[in-house]
């Protein structure tokens, strides 16, 4: 009896091993736009259900990528597609799509767009535009590297995302890559980039430059991390999470084309194949032997490339900033792409003019609009500041700063390719009688706490500590839905961690905006950008400029103006005229009001970090400090400027009032 049963036991385990178990698809993360909803049992409900059954029986396509649409008419019309990893058997594609197809039903139930990823595929659908879905998703590992391997870590995760990111760039149809690096002798960095195939080349390199910029912001240091968009994907892990005999494992040092690259590094990377022992020293061995004589080759040729193409920039003396253009090079933007995209710099292609040049609305050949920031020759802002923008805002990735793209470099030409920012900057709608109403305070609210959140990330949570320097509202710009998106980093400066005060001799900015102790004794920290940003939300809720000389009653400033109204206890006096008679939160105004002069206080340590700032406009039990009279700006004016004098002797003891804005947190609405 006993034998027999062995026996069965026996033949059971071989069947398992010879027939392997079909294994479960990973749920990931999912997200239903919740914008519109359809009704069950209608026309739309059947074509949603007809296309996910066309999704899962198409799901064996080579190239592990279908989209197709169901229905002509707009209402009931719906669009979708499925995106399979690149190194999944076609059996596993099946799956994986079948069952994120019944599941996205379920999670997103009678949504209109929805889109779900699994850990081997993604699924989406939408009634109108596939493109219309933007969400961002962060998966991170919750173990850390050490402390003191974490700078080599980034350094080498960087260089590996961005050798594969290109290469899955510049592949013809998967638009996927897989590659390894070293970490330590016993551990190896393993990464994996994928683009839906239907990208273009620009597309393609745009959403995995996104995807990688906010590895720094989410997962600084985790030992894993899966940032899931749309279209495309990254993922790093410190174990093989891939197959990697089915995987396109990018060139190890092989260099890309000139503007086909993300950020122009070069890393080791090594594509295995689990082969022999022997075939593995013949295919890395000598390939490696010839990859060292192509590398050293090709950097010499770069290198002399770069020297000639960038010649203008000799008379720098600096070798950091050459380097930095020249690893820049990818986003290097051809002349005549350029003039073809703003019609050859067309006046009706004009969109703003400062002392830099003229900044020109361009639309790209696959329709992405662009905003091209071309320097004159006489400009003001010169060769340092042009490579200053270029360097930082490059390193800079925030949904309220404004995203650079790229930029031209050729002759005496020198432009930055911006983002299309559609409603232009914020005084256009702040300072026209015209068109301050469409700036309700609701808008208002919002753009000064994006505003915030911008500065905050540039002193706290980007990878370089910046300093603005210009913060004022032509340099806030407003997108299709009024969010504030920060820009012209011209004057920016790269601020040291252990530092908390800069010295200058060389004061750049605007007047009205700049803190004293910047202004007069050449003195620039952190709290330089909080003053700059108390100006603007005082401008924010006036609906007044601050260096307008003609419109204060009594007064020498905005600054004076707010002072003396907040001595008089009439706050809300202060408040925009055509706000007046619409609902505003009388509550937020007040604390606005309260904190904006708490952050133009003229000594530096009584003004609040953006970090308490932040913490102020979200939070009630927030308790803010009693301000003091702002600094005094003397004016003399003459034909040609207006200069600032600021008094230092005017008395700066705290007033005591009997009111408090921090005492209740109800908010009340005002009727129209």
């Amino acid at each position: 009896m006993f034998p027999s049963r062995y026996s069965v036991i026996t033949l059971s385990l071989f069947t398992f091993l010879i027939f392997p178990t079909k294994s479960t698809p990973i749920y990931s993360s999912h997200v239903c736009t919740n914008s519109s909803k359809y009704q069950p049992n209608t026309t739309f409900q059947t074509n949603l259900n007809l296309l996910l059954s066309s999704l899962s029986s198409n799901a064996t396509k080579p190239n592990h990528f279908y989209k197709t649409s169901i229905g002509n008419e707009t209402p009931n019309a719906v669009k979708g597609l499925f995106l399979c990893r690149g190194d999944t058997l076609t059996t596993t594609c099946q799956d994986c799509v079948t069952a994120a197809s019944k599941d996205l039903k379920r999670r997103c139930r009678f949504d209109k767009e929805a889109i779900i990823w699994y850990d081997v595929c993604t699924v989406r659908y939408s009634s109108n535009y596939l493109n219309n879905i933007v969400p961002s998703v962060d998966l991170s590992d919750s173990k850390s590297v050490a402390q003191e391997d974490r700078t080599r870590f980034n350094e080498l995760l960087a260089r590996l995302l961005n050798d594969v990111a290109t290469k899955a760039a510049n592949s013809a149809e998967e638009k996927f890559a897989t590659g390894e690096v070293k970490f330590t002798r016993s551990v190896t960095l393993y990464g994996l980039v994928q683009c839906t195939p239907e990208l273009s080349l620009f597309d393609c390199i745009m959403c995995l430059r996104s995807a990688i910029a906010s590895v720094p912001n989410c997962c600084d240091g985790k030992q894993g991390t899966r940032v899931l968009l749309p279209s495309c994907n990254i993922r790093y892990e410190l174990y093989s999470f891939y197959n990697s005999t089915d995987t396109v494992t990018p060139p190890v040092l092989q260099s890309p084309p000139s503007g086909t690259c993300l950020l122009g590094a070069v890393s080791e990377i090594d594509g295995k194949r689990g082969k022999s022992n022997v075939s593995i020293v013949i295919a890395v061995v000598v390939p490696s032997v010839v990859a060292v004589t192509l590398f050293i080759i090709g950097c010499l040729f770069l290198r002399k490339r770069a020297r000639k193409k960038y010649n203008s920039f000799n008379q720098d003396s600096s070798s950091i900033w050459r380097k930095d253009l020249i690893d820049l090079e990818c986003l290097q933007f051809d002349l005549a792409q350029v003039e073809t995209a703003t019609n050859y710099f067309s006046d009706e292609n004009k969109i703003g003019r400062g002392g830099f040049g003229v900044v020109y609305k361009g639309i790209l050949p696959n329709g992405y609009e662009i905003a091209v920031k071309r320097l004159s020759l006489t400009s003001t802002q010169g060769i340092v500041e042009f490579k200053n923008e270029a360097f930082l805002v490059t390193k800079l990735q925030h949904r309220n700063l404004v995203r650079l793209l790229g930029f031209c470099l050729e002759g005496h030409e020198k432009m930055l390719v911006y983002e299309y920012i559609m409603n232009k900057s914020l005084d256009r709608y702040l300072f026209d009688p015209a068109k301050q109403r469409e700036l309700d305070w609701s808008r208002r609210y919002k753009i000064i706490v994006g505003i915030a959140r911008g500065i905050l990330y540039l002193h706290e949570d980007s990878q370089l500590k910046i300093i603005h320097r210009d913060l004022k509202a032509s340099n806030v710009l407003l997108d299709e839905n009024m969010n504030p998106k920060i820009s012209d980093f011209g004057i920016a400066k790269i601020f040291p961690t252990d530092q908390t005060q800069v010295n200058t001799e060389r004061i750049v900015g605007t007047y009205g905006y700049i803190s004293p102790e910047y202004a007069m004794r050449g003195q620039f920290s952190v709290k330089s950008d909080v003053f700059s940003f108390g100006v603007l939300v005082l401008e924010i809720v006036s609906g007044k400029k601050n260096t307008d000389l003609n419109q204060w009653n009594h007064a020498n400033d905005l600054l004076n103006y707010v002072w003396k109204k907040w001595s008089e206890q009439k706050p809300l006096e202060l408040l925009d005229p055509t706000l007046q008679g619409s609902s505003y939160s009388r509550n937020e105004v007040m604390r606005c009001i309260h904190m904006g002069l708490l952050c133009v206080q003229e000594n530096p340590n009584d003004r609040p970090s953006m970090e308490t700032v932040e913490l102020m406009l979200n939070s009630y039990s927030v308790t803010l400090s009693l301000p003091r009279q702002p600094p005094y700006f003397l004016r003399r004016r003459t034909p040609d400027n207006i200069e600032y004098e600021i008094d230092y002797n005017q008395s700066t003891t705290a007033c005591s009032f009997p009111w408090s804005v921090d005492e209740e947190p109800i908010t009340e609405v005002y009727p129209r």
